[in-house]
């Protein structure tokens, strides 16, 4: 059985504030813990205005507190932005408060531009290469202390808190295999080296205290409706949003275009078309047929859903529809 999950980017709509995008995210953390879903993880972005979810540590409490038992992390914190012991303190405060419902995914990104980098660290002397080193330095404030120890993170010292590796090539996957982490891959946006990143992560596992075999969790691009036609409507808003972005005008998540995708330049399809490798646009028919095939290639322990659209009412519906879909395939 295929455990499914739920990654939202808290969109921040045209016409609409943050307050609104962090209300939206928690009604749809609720109406996914009815649904089945396993978690839920919200992502750290910078200087986007059409991401409401920079501040990560607070809207995980935030949805956290709003919700009973569904699991709440982060799709990823990006370690490089910040010190090991800081990220440390913040989720063992957040498993103090809701204890066992608290996940932390690390991953190696900037999650922003250059500006907005050194920006949040007054410098770019934080190395990428230091990735591994960082993640040992987290997994060693979560274990018990040991005598002589001299810098604790209180919160967080002995807590059970489960860390994930996410990555969109194959170095989290190698990371991740000789960590004995579970490993998370961001095929959603990045569907290139999927294949050979979970083949290099489970040839390469090494059992560990926090994990006794491999578990790969991949995500997956959601956008459905009741029909075909509609789906791909409204999934102009997320096509627009993800042209935006890679063309460098990062803005508020727009309204849906009537044939927005047969209306746009070559190059620009091509780009969609590519971010949107792993994806179902259409009706629950359509979206089980590419969830079935993907799943019967890749074979993951767990999909990670996402999807945007511009209006709350059809965006609680389309995870509604993948959660069904999933649970009918299982």
């Amino acid at each position: 059985m295929t455990k499914f999950s739920l990654l939202d980017l808290c969109p921040v709509t045209e016409g609409n504030s943050v307050a609104d995008a962090l209300r939206n995210s928690l009604d749809l953390a609720r109406h996914a813990e009815d649904w089945g879903y396993h978690r839920y993880w919200v992502a750290e972005h910078h200087n986007m205005p059409g991401i409401a979810s920079a501040a990560t540590a607070v809207v995980i409490g935030h949805i956290a507190a709003g919700t009973s038992t569904i699991k709440v992390g982060a799709g990823g914190i990006m370690l490089p932005n910040h010190s090991p012991l800081v990220i440390a303190e913040q989720f063992g405060t957040l498993e103090a408060l809701f204890p066992g419902r608290i996940e932390l995914g690390l991953g190696r990104a900037p999650g922003t531009d250059q500006a907005t980098a050194y920006a949040l660290r007054r410098n770019l002397n934080a190395d990428i290469d230091q990735f591994p080193q960082d993640v040992v330095e987290i997994l060693g404030y979560f274990s018990p202390s040991s005598t002589g120890q001299k810098v604790c993170a209180v919160p967080g010292q002995g807590a059970n808190i489960p860390v994930w590796i996410l990555g969109s090539s194959t170095f989290g996957a190698q990371l991740a295999a000789a960590l004995g982490l579970p490993y998370a891959f961001a095929s959603h946006f990045a569907p290139d080296d999927l294949l050979a990143a979970v083949q290099i992560y489970r040839k390469n596992f090494r059992p560990s205290a926090y994990l006794d075999k491999p578990y790969v969790m991949t995500g997956f691009t959601v956008m459905a409706a009741e029909t075909d036609d509609e789906a791909q409507y409204l999934a102009s808003s997320m096509q627009q949003g993800f042209l935006n972005l890679r063309l460098g005008r990062p803005g508020k998540f727009p309204p849906p275009k009537e044939n927005f995708i047969n209306e746009i330049p070559r190059d620009h399809k091509a780009i969609l078309d590519h971010v949107l490798a792993c994806s179902a646009i259409g009706s629950a028919a359509t979206v089980a047929k590419k969830i079935a095939a993907f799943m019967a290639q890749v074979q993951p322990d767990e999909l990670i859903i996402t999807g945007n659209m511009y209006h709350h009412e059809t965006r609680l519906r389309s995870f509604q529809i993948a959660a069904e879909v999933i649970q009918s395939l299982n």
